[in-house]
């Protein structure tokens, strides 16, 4: 087996450091557990998937990422922006189909990472990141309004819809209570933030109120029961039909898991120094994850941010403390699967309202919106598709919005400058005309460029200087020999002077040094370009 493709498995240079990091993974593991156990159960609740495949999915997905992943501190499971992808699953094609769509999409991210795409998440865009990190965090809090005013008729399927019906049409002296609890965990979750920020606030808070809504015996809405054990791996439900259905859905939940997976370990690399980051090998880790999961029954997973920090900040340095919190969600299932099953419902919207709202950075928005006013309308565009359509499409169009600005911007940057030939004057100077191109010579600014070059009609010899030009692509390339071809057939005479090295490839290829009146019209040096513009103007009779 080639290095390359060793690249992408696990190697006993994963563990180097264990030896001496063995206490503080361990730690840190405990921790992301703790943790992790609320989040996993609220986002299964939330996608409707339900609370075991939520904590399945920790288990499984989390220690299969740890082990083939390629982060070292990198910590996975179920998400709240895979959950808002899942949530229309759910609906528009039942529960079953959660695991097909993981399986699938876990394909499709392990052939990204096989295809060396790890990388292409760097073409992301600062504010698309922002603005649809900004739009989860809504539509994730949007999602709670119903569980915690404990509404539980029909709702419309769009999220901030469903959030408004259920405020108006529930019952409101019954929805005091859920509401009070969720009241309760956000207030718990806040001051320990502030006054305590090592303790897992939103652990502290789901034990507080059930242990209140047991001691004073309310009617809340529970999870219910939860399997004493991890169910048996097995294909889900298949059919033609069925996967014709969920290509594009899996497609979706795909893209989101790997950008999503591969921002989390960019922002853990960032924290501390945990060791590089192999992106492709990392898509092919949580690939192989949310299709273990999948086999579970579980849903997909990505690689979760929170998680991933409290791991690097409670100590975590090697893969072992991502394993142990999985283990650690394991030890729930086994023993305390009927300690978990009484927790209410309403503490989960409140940890996933809190959740949601650290998502939502004040500080951050404004950066982003006092920046430049391209970069603020694209995370503006960006946050209001991903609340309002959807997240993979959001992403999309936000990176078209920002490319667009982009070459607008490149595109005004090119400018097109004629100079005063070097040296004293001569006669018949004035026949001959010199232009600087700066910038780049692309789709988006050739045409102006070179159409002002044409409309020049006074000059029998022009001197194109390119040494100035930063980038051209094909489309500038083509425009140019046309203009050297239009510019010759009037009988302009077409001199090019600094063509750069990068730059002989494509304008060989595209015809425009070919299309020159002869081969020795393109010279290294202005005065030699002068010196023969002149020599051409004086032979003219």
């Amino acid at each position: 087996m080639n290095r390359q493709w060793r690249s992408l498995l696990p190697s006993a240079s994963d563990y180097q450091l264990l030896r001496y990091t063995w206490k503080s993974d361990v730690t840190a593991g405990i921790t992301v557990g703790i943790v992790a156990l609320p989040l996993a159960l609220a986002f299964g609740v939330s996608s409707g998937v339900g609370a075991e495949a939520g904590l399945i999915t920790a288990i499984v997905a989390g220690l299969i990422a740890a082990v083939f992943g390629g982060s070292n501190v990198q910590v996975s499971g179920p998400t709240g922006a895979m959950v808002v992808v899942l949530s229309p699953i759910v609906h528009a094609h039942g529960v079953g189909a959660v695991a097909l769509v993981s399986i699938m999409a876990g394909l499709i991210v392990v052939l990204a990472g096989v295809l060396r795409l790890g990388r292409t998440v760097s073409y992301i865009p600062w504010p698309v990141i922002e603005g649809f990190t900004v739009g989860i965090g809504i539509i994730i809090f949007m999602q709670q309004v119903p569980a915690a005013v404990g509404y539980t008729g029909d709702l419309p399927t769009n999220t901030l819809l469903a959030a408004f019906h259920s405020l108006l049409h529930t019952g409101w002296p019954r929805a005091l209570l859920p509401l009070s609890i969720v009241v309760t965990v956000a207030a718990i979750m806040l001051l320990l933030g502030k006054l305590a920020p090592r303790v897992p606030g939103s652990f502290v808070a789901i034990v507080a109120v059930t242990l209140i809504g047991l001691i004073l015996h309310l009617p809340l809405d529970t999870i219910g029961a939860l399997p004493r054990s991890l169910p048996a791996p097995g294909l889900p439900e298949i059919s033609p039909e069925l996967i014709r259905n969920l290509i594009g859905p899996a497609c979706a939940v795909a893209a989101l898991a790997a950008i999503e997976s591969l921002l989390s370990a960019r922002v853990a690399a960032s924290m501390a120094d945990t060791g590089p980051v192999n992106a492709d090998r990392e898509l092919v880790g949580q690939g192989l994850a949310s299709i273990g999961a999948g086999f579970f029954g579980g849903m997909p997973a990505t690689g979760a941010i929170a998680r991933t920090a409290v791991n690097v900040r409670s100590g975590g340095r090697t893969r072992a403390s991502s394993s142990v919190h999985a283990l650690v969600l394991l030890a729930v299932v086994y023993l305390a699967a009927g300690v978990v099953s009484v927790i209410p419902l309403a503490a989960l919207s409140g940890v996933l309202m809190i959740t949601a709202t650290r998502m939502v950075s004040p500080e951050v928005i404004s950066r982003v919106l006092r920046s430049t006013r391209s970069d603020a309308i694209v995370f503006m565009v960006t946050a209001v598709i991903t609340i309002s359509v959807d997240l993979v499409v959001a992403v999309g169009i936000g990176i078209a919005a920002a490319a667009f600005f982009m070459l607008r911007r490149m595109s005004l940057d090119t400018g097109l400058y004629r100079e005063t030939l070097p040296g004293p004057a001569v006669d018949g100077d004035e026949r001959i005309a010199l232009f600087r191109i700066e910038g780049s010579l692309f789709f988006g600014a050739a045409e102006r460029i070179l159409e002002d070059i044409g409309a020049h009609r006074d000059v029998e010899v022009v001197i194109l200087r390119l040494s100035q030009l930063q980038m051209i692509d094909a489309t500038g390339a083509h425009q140019l020999a046309e203009l050297v071809t239009a510019l010759e057939r009037r009988g302009v005479t077409v001199l090019i002077k600094g063509v750069r090295k990068e730059h002989i490839h494509v304008l060989g290829v595209l015809g425009a040094i070919r299309s020159l009146r002869h081969p020795h019209h393109l010279f290294d040096d202005l005065d030699s370009a002068v010196e023969h513009a002149r020599s051409h103007n004086v032979a003219r009779p």
